[in-house]
């Protein structure tokens, strides 16, 4: 009979096993290649590999798989990644998500996993006081991303805004519902008036001005003209570190506007929200405590393992007004404390102890902790500004964060340029960046994601990018094309 805790020994020797190959990763990944070859059959044929009738070992499958996983993902973890927002996990989140595992909370029903429950909510309003709500009247769910904390969030503002919209759906709409955002901003914006039912043509994406952020006169003539023709604005989204540029919205003015209007004022934080944790860094976000909601990717700046977001309100009523159903088969030993149900106040209802990651990242390096690993990535992301400068290399954009987008003086009106050096570093497989455009320009975007990213490795890059530049120089020489 086959049994599937698998005996004591086979367990003790598994995790022998999987603690010696992980240990080895994460405290190695700087060798090798940074990104994978992307030999689509030779991948499949490596994952058809695997005979379900023929069954292995649990450590010769432990094997294959970390082997596999090894040769054929982007490394994240490595420090000449300067990609998207993905970081190197901290130590304790990855032991978060294994001790996860093994309970296994289920944290649907607050009496099923009390504690894990309460963790969260204590995040959830530790975080609301950085950002300046009162701690009171905070609250908040962990989200599986970004993307379904922004959905969140135009949730609780149409339900805001549109009462009869819990229970009527778009018949309670008699006007076209419009959200306003940069046209920089995250395009979990449009997917979340989409899944909503609102779709794309309810999203007005609003100029920006030189610095790349919001253009706030725009969005209030804009906002004038759609009432004049006749709709219902409901939604202001500011976005506080944009995915290409990392521009900061103007918070505070944006506030104002929502105010002016009854708008819901959402503040899409994903990445640039853990400045609030440096001293320094927190009036870069003035106006964010003005928010109604506020979206926190924890995987992101915080570096925890993949996934973990929080969506944080200062409406301590709107997610149970938004999400609350009633149900005859869920557990009610709780029904007569003074507790709430995750269920009841969030888009998932089976879900993981999500949290737990942040919770002992937190236990073991404290506030100081993230403020001083923030603030070294900064210095680490001004210093690649300077180093690309000196090296005739254009930074495009201005944003404080740990984020640089450039291009080179005398090749950027060459729209061949910056997308074949980008090809060309990772087909290398020493580092990974990508293309974004800015102003209408190609630039190659590098942003640091990894706190252990050194100087050492920023001068690698310059490297890597100043002989491709010289090799691209060379062939348009050759060919005659000056």
């Amino acid at each position: 009979m086959t049994s599937f805790d698998l005996t004591p020994g086979e367990r003790k020797k598994t995790l022998e096993l999987v603690i010696d190959i992980l240990e080895k990763y994460y405290s190695g990944n700087t060798a090798g290649r940074v990104t994978p070859p992307l030999e689509v059959a030779e991948i499949r044929a490596e994952v058809e590999s695997a005979d379900f009738d023929n069954p292995l070992s649990i450590t010769g499958s432990v094997t294959k798989i970390t082997e596999a996983l090894g040769k054929y993902i982007v490394h994240l973890g490595h420090p000449m990644y300067y990609g998207l927002f993905n970081p190197r996990p901290n130590f304790p989140s990855v032991l978060a998500d294994l001790i996860t595992a093994v309970y296994n909370p289920q944290l649907a029903a607050w009496s099923h996993s009390p504690w894990a429950s309460e963790v969260e909510l204590y995040l959830v309003k530790q975080f609301g006081q950085k950002i300046g709500f009162p701690y009171e009247a905070t609250d908040g769910v962990f989200a599986t991303g970004g993307a379904e904390a922004n959905i969140t969030a135009v949730q609780c503002a149409l339900n805001r805004h549109f009462p009869e919209y819990g229970e009527s759906g778009c018949i309670a709409f008699r006007k076209r519902p419009l959200v306003y955002c940069s046209a920089e901003a995250h395009h979990s914006v449009i997917r979340a008036a989409k899944v909503s039912g609102l779709g794309r043509e309810s999203v007005r994406m609003i100029q920006v001005n030189d610095r790349l952020e919001m253009d706030t006169r725009a969005l209030e003539e804009t906002i004038n003209s759609d009432i004049s023709a006749g709709h219902e604005p409901f939604m202001i989204v500011g976005t506080a570190g944009t995915t290409g540029t990392g521009a900061i919205d103007n918070l505070e003015k944006i506030a104002e506007t929502a105010g002016k209007y009854n708008l819901w004022f959402h503040t899409d934080s994903a990445w640039g929200g853990a400045a609030l944790l440096v001293p320094e860094m927190k009036p870069l976000l003035k106006g964010i405590a003005k928010s109604d909601s506020v979206t926190l990717d924890v995987h992101k700046w915080l570096s925890v393992t993949m996934s973990a977001s929080m969506f944080i309100t200062r409406h301590s009523d709107i997610l149970g007004r938004t999400f609350r159903i009633t149900t005859d088969y869920m557990p009610r030993e709780a029904g007569k404390l003074e507790v709430v149900d995750p269920f009841s106040h969030s888009i998932q209802w089976s879900r993981r102890f999500t949290g737990l990651k942040l919770y002992l990242s937190l236990m073991v390096f404290g506030w100081k902790g993230y403020e001083e690993v923030i603030r070294r990535m900064t210095a680490a992301g001004s210093r690649l500004k300077e180093i690309l400068v000196q090296n005739n290399w254009e930074i495009l954009n201005s944003t404080p964060m740990p984020l640089v987008c450039f291009t080179d003086r005398d090749l950027k009106d060459d729209p061949a340029f910056i997308p074949w050096l980008c090809s060309s570093v990772v087909a290398s497989g020493n580092a990974w960046v990508s293309v974004y455009p800015v102003k209408g320009l190609n630039a190659i975007r590098a942003c640091i994601t990894n706190y252990n990213t050194s100087e050492t490795h920023l001068g690698d890059l310059v490297k890597i990018i100043n002989e491709i530049r010289s090799d691209y120089l060379k062939k348009k020489t050759s060919s005659g094309d000056r």
